[in-house]
């Protein structure tokens, strides 16, 4: 199967990530992508464990062993995909034309899936001389919390987490899959997502007085939380790849009706971190802001999510490997920082050389009509078989 044919059945397989909506139904969650990842694992005759982790949610991993005394190497794509809300093409109904393959997942990220299980596969299939040893880890549960790769990077750090040995082995590098447009990132940035409430006062409509609006007071609150992302960015020190740090309100829920004064609100905030940020320092910072300006009580919840940002400090001679057969296959390419995060947030401060590699723009992905170019998935598959290949991990 080509990397092209085998995304087309990727792409037909939903595994839509709910983004924390009380939403049910077969498209969402990972299940009928890893019940298909196993059963290509094993008509493929490749050594492989499930690891379920919630219900319909599981990692599945697969293994490739050369010469036990030679290096690791650990290729991630994740399973899940983000909503379908609002596309314009047919979801999973995967279509071809003009040298696109068009579809839910297509580039983000079951286009750089695709090219790392053909390039799995032909190490199976042909053994190479030079190759060392291969996991291939699927992951459930990037697009909201990362609680699949959490769960493989813990089964190496942790003691007596893992089933068995060879998930316990530390890899001496990982290749994490996203759209780069076949360039190698090297730095990128972190996230912390928590939401704000405030509260009031219920009351008629027709009253208004007697209520206090949570809906008048959140208002203040985003007023100023605009002042402080705009000053965040104008004063912050950027990092060379990744720019600066961002902070964004990206959802608002509040009141039960319109005749009634809303007695709650709640934003969810997105705080983007540069490497070398104190991560652990951001929502106090954003509270001091805040109690600068605001008379009256709000709440912090605890963050929802905390993924870290990706250093270049210790991924450049295995960004500059991986270079060298991106550029032989596909000519000049470049190692680089982006401002969206990755797996590698959590898997690069384990102490692991740690590079995001893969097919397509990230320009197309999450959008309405997703799409990634056929041929650049068969170059992503040739300069992973080669890598894979060399024992040069």
């Amino acid at each position: 199967m080509t990397p092209t044919e085998l995304l087309k059945e990727l792409i037909a397989i939903p595994s839509v990530n709910p983004m924390g909506r009380d939403v049910c139904g077969p498209e969402f969650l990972e299940a009928g992508m890893t019940d298909y990842l196993e059963r290509w694992f094993t008509d493929l005759g490749a050594d492989h464990q499930r690891i379920e982790l919630m219900p319909r949610r599981s990692n599945i991993v697969a293994r490739y062993q050369g010469n036990p005394d030679r290096p690791t190497v650990m290729m991630d794509a994740h399973q899940d995909t983000v909503p379908v809300d609002g596309m314009t093409i047919p979801a999973f109904d995967p279509e071809e034309r003009d040298g696109r393959i068009y579809g839910r997942g297509s580039c983000d990220v079951k286009g750089g899936m695709a090219s790392m299980l053909t390039a799995f596969a032909r190490v199976v299939r042909e053994r190479p001389a030079g190759a060392g040893n291969i996991i291939m880890s699927c992951t459930c549960d990037e697009e909201q919390g990362m609680t699949g790769v959490r769960d493989l990077a813990a089964r190496w750090t942790e003691t007596g987490n893992a089933p068995d040995d060879w998930l316990t082995h530390t890899p001496d590098s990982i290749i994490i899959a996203e759209p780069t447009s076949l360039n190698i990132v090297v730095a990128h940035r972190g996230v912390t997502r928590w939401k704000l409430r405030t509260t009031g006062k219920a009351a008629h409509s027709s009253k208004p007085s007697e209520g206090v609006n949570a809906i008048y007071r959140m208002a203040e609150v985003v007023r100023r939380l605009e002042e402080y992302a705009a000053q965040l960015e104008r004063e912050s020190t950027p990092h060379v790849l990744c720019g600066s740090p961002t902070l964004s309100v990206g959802r608002i829920n509040g009141g039960i009706s319109v005749n009634v004064v809303p007695d709650e609100c709640t934003i969810e905030i997105d705080r983007r971190v540069i490497p070398g940020e104190d991560q652990s320092t951001v929502i106090k910072q954003v509270d001091t802001w805040l109690r600068k300006y605001l008379g009256f009580e709000y709440e912090m919840l605890p963050p929802w999510c905390m993924a870290g940002s990706l250093s270049d400090d210790k991924n450049g001679p295995l960004a500059e490997r991986l270079l060298t057969h991106v550029e032989a296959v596909s000519g000049r390419h470049q190692k680089i920082g982006v401002a969206y995060g990755t797996n590698a947030a959590v898997t690069g401060p384990t102490g692991v050389p740690t590079v995001v590699f893969g097919p397509g723009s990230i320009d197309q992905a999450h959008t309405k009509d997703e799409w990634i170019e056929a041929a650049q998935l068969d170059l992503a598959a040739e300069i992973l078989f080669r890598f894979l290949s060399t024992n040069d991990y």
